[in-house]
C-alpha cells in the first residue's frame, strides 16, 4: 500500500468488491501541487473501458461525500495490466517463479533497485535472485514491486 490511509483502502475495496471486481490495490501518487489516486481493478474476464468507468463513478461519488484526500487529486482507475503492481503478500505468491522489479525505501548494498526471480515469499521477506546472487529485501522496505511482463512464449 502505497501512501493510502488503511481505512480508505478498505473502504476502496468494499466498494469494488461489492461491484463484482477484484480490488488488485491503490496508490496515492504526488503529481506537481496535487495527487494522483490510481485504483487497479480485475476480474476473470478481464477489464474493458467501461468497467473502469463504472467503478470510478461509484469511487468518485464515496470520494466526493466522504473527502478523504487533502487538495487536489486526480482519480484514475485501470485493469493491473501485464506488468501487474504487487501490493500483499498474496500477490507475490501468486508469482513465484516470475521475474519482478521492486524499489525500496532505503537501499540494501547501496541498491534500491532489483531486478530478479522470485525465489521465495516468507513472513516478512522476499527471497529474489538477482545477478546469480540470492537478495533477501523485507516486506518493510519495499516501496514498489511489478511483474515484468514476459512477452516471449
Amino acid at each position: 500500500m502505497r501512501d493510502v490511509d488503511v481505512t480508505l483502502r478498505d473502504r476502496l475495496a468494499s466498494l469494488v468488491s461489492s461491484m463484482g471486481y477484484e480490488f488488485v490495490g491503490c496508490e496515492l501518487l504526488r503529481q506537481g501541487r496535487g495527487s494522483l489516486l490510481r485504483i487497479y481493478i480485475d476480474s476473470e474476464a478481464g477489464i474493458l473501458v467501461d468497467d473502469c468507468s463504472k467503478v470510478s463513478r461509484q469511487v468518485s461519488a464515496m470520494l466526493d461525500v466522504d473527502d478523504p484526500i487533502q487538495g487536489r487529486y486526480i482519480l484514475e482507475v485501470s485493469s493491473p495490466g501485464l506488468d501487474r503492481p504487487l501490493f500483499e503478500k498474496a500477490h507475490y505468491l501468486k508469482v513465484l517463479g516470475s521475474r519482478i522489479k521492486v524499489r525500496l525505501y532505503t537501499p540494501i548494498d547501496d541498491r534500491r533497485n532489483f531486478v530478479g526471480l522470485l525465489l521465495r515469499v516468507e513472513e516478512a521477506n522476499i527471497s529474489l535472485k538477482v545477478d546469480d546472487q540470492e537478495m533477501i529485501l523485507p516486506f518493510s522496505n519495499i516501496e514498489k514491486a511489478k511483474v515484468i511482463a514476459d512477452l516471449v512464449g
